[in-house]
């Protein structure tokens, strides 16, 4: 009897914890300190079409409740990721989650149709990332075009599609509508939030970019209300993130609409966090006499 048990996209997670693609890598590092395969799911490190190096300078800043990062998305590539998917796939046997982002809807299009070629269970679709052809806006924070890379990817891939918002927004439940009725099969939510770090002995921004991702407890509340505000807004199941540290955090998610969440800094500040919030849970659950899908949607 799994009291931890929920349903995601088709797939019956084992329990709502979904490791965070932005701390999360291809698992290996994790996998030296406890069985990931524990978890319900995994979002692997984010992708894009073509290889990128990073962003120069400082990349990641402590704060009050959190951090900052602008790491620059960082990765391999769509196509070296493919190449070396046989080992990820040996080393993790739940449900696997990818995340696409790109520079273009074109890029995007590509990274999607390549990636058909892998078995992965879920694909991500980090609507957060620049878009160049319309200077430099991003994809998430317009209805228009989250609309169009949504249903242009959805277009393309064999997999469910899952759509990662940003909080940056002036109403997300707009935005989810609108990658709902793209054919979104699910949302995540939120990616980071927009801040800035200063450094008073040089005087001068801590990031080249200036402006970097919030993450962390500080971005909590807003997670919860935008989850809430989304969950009200669609008829597809949502994938919960922003701030969760411990068992009572994810209820809360939860209780707000979310089927499942993410867990990304919490993990990253310490690495067995996520067990420690599974076995928060299955207490929880226990002591309550009740199930966690009881408790989904109930606010």
């Amino acid at each position: 009897m799994n009291r931890l048990g929920v349903d995601f996209l088709g797939f019956s997670l084992k329990n709502p914890i979904a490791a965070a693609s932005g701390t999360f890598g291809f698992g290996k590092e994790y996998a030296e300190f406890y069985d990931i395969n524990q978890l319900g799911a995994v979002c692997l490190k984010g992708l894009t079409l073509h290889k990128k190096a990073g962003n120069d300078g400082v990349r990641i800043w402590e704060c009050t409740g959190g951090m900052l990062n602008s790491i620059g998305l960082e990765n391999p590539g769509v196509k070296a990721f493919i190449e070396e998917y046989e080992e990820t796939q040996a080393r993790i046997q739940t449900v696997k989650i990818v995340n696409l982002g790109g520079d273009s809807l074109e890029e995007y299009v590509e990274g999607a149709r390549l990636l058909n070629q892998i078995d992965i269970d879920i694909l991500e679709l980090n609507i957060s990332c620049p878009n160049v052809k319309s200077g430099g806006m991003l994809f998430g924070v317009s209805e228009d075009s989250a609309y169009q890379v949504t249903r242009a990817v959805k277009d393309i891939t064999r997999f469910p599609l899952m759509v990662k918002l940003s909080p940056n927004v002036a109403d997300i439940a707009v935005i989810a509508a609108a990658c709902e009725e793209a054919g979104a099969d699910g949302l995540s939510l939120i990616n980071t939030v927009q801040g800035m770090a200063i450094d008073i002995q040089n005087r001068r921004a801590v990031f080249d970019n200036v402006y970097a991702g919030l993450s962390g407890a500080a971005i909590k509340p807003i997670a919860l209300r935008m989850v809430h505000q989304a969950a009200k807004a669609v008829n597809i199941p949502i994938m919960g993130i922003g701030g969760i540290y411990s068992g009572r955090d994810v209820l809360e998610f939860l209780m707000v609409g979310a089927s499942c969440v993410q867990i990304g800094t919490a993990g990253f500040i310490r690495p067995t966090k996520l067990m420690e919030i599974l076995a928060e849970l299955k207490a929880y659950c226990e002591e309550n006499d009740l199930f966690l899908k009881e408790i989904i949607n109930i606010i």
